[in-house]
């Protein structure tokens, strides 16, 4: 069963005095986590007031946070978001979806089940643990077909992989 919150990025720090903070998104872009209204911190709904987009990162002024010093107290706090409020694209997920899916090849051979994803500045790389492990590039020559609702992940390999 698919988790209701969903882990988006952390308070890194404050800007201004005004009681803005900074996130750093755990999204595919920032953009997408500045448009959302309401966050969740400690298991807590926070409003946001107004959110912006800078330097890759998130600036957001959110309900209750009026000054730099209650900003200072949420720093190092994860943000969440409900499921509910993100509009992702058609065949569009979330990572926390698809880590545990089975991996096969497009022979339908089972190689494992993905551990986990690495943001490295390429691309993604799913870490897939069997018999043996395997770093697979999350890009379409080697992911051919993600079904999160199913659980499955079909991937391409190359000699080596």
């Amino acid at each position: 069963m698919k988790e209701r919150f969903i882990e988006a990025g952390e308070v890194v720090n404050t800007h201004g005095v005004r009681g803005e903070v900074k996130i750093i998104p755990w999204t595919d872009s920032a953009e997408f986590l500045a448009a959302i209204r309401t966050l969740y911190i400690d298991g807590r709904a926070v409003k946001v007031r107004a959110a912006r987009v800078h330097k890759g990162t998130v600036l957001a002024a959110l309900e209750g946070v009026e000054d730099v010093n209650s900003a200072m107290r949420l720093k190092g706090r994860r943000v969440f978001i409900d499921r509910a409020d993100a509009k992702l694209p058609e065949g569009g997920y979330f990572i926390q979806d698809i880590i545990g899916a089975e991996v096969v090849t497009e022979d339908g051979e089972s190689i494992g089940a993905l551990a986990e994803v690495i943001d490295a500045p390429a691309s993604m790389i799913y870490v897939v643990r069997g018999e043996r492990e395997r770093l697979i590039p999350a890009v379409p020559e080697f992911i051919l077909k993600t079904d999160a609702d199913a659980g499955l992940i079909t991937v391409r390999l190359i000699e080596g992989m």
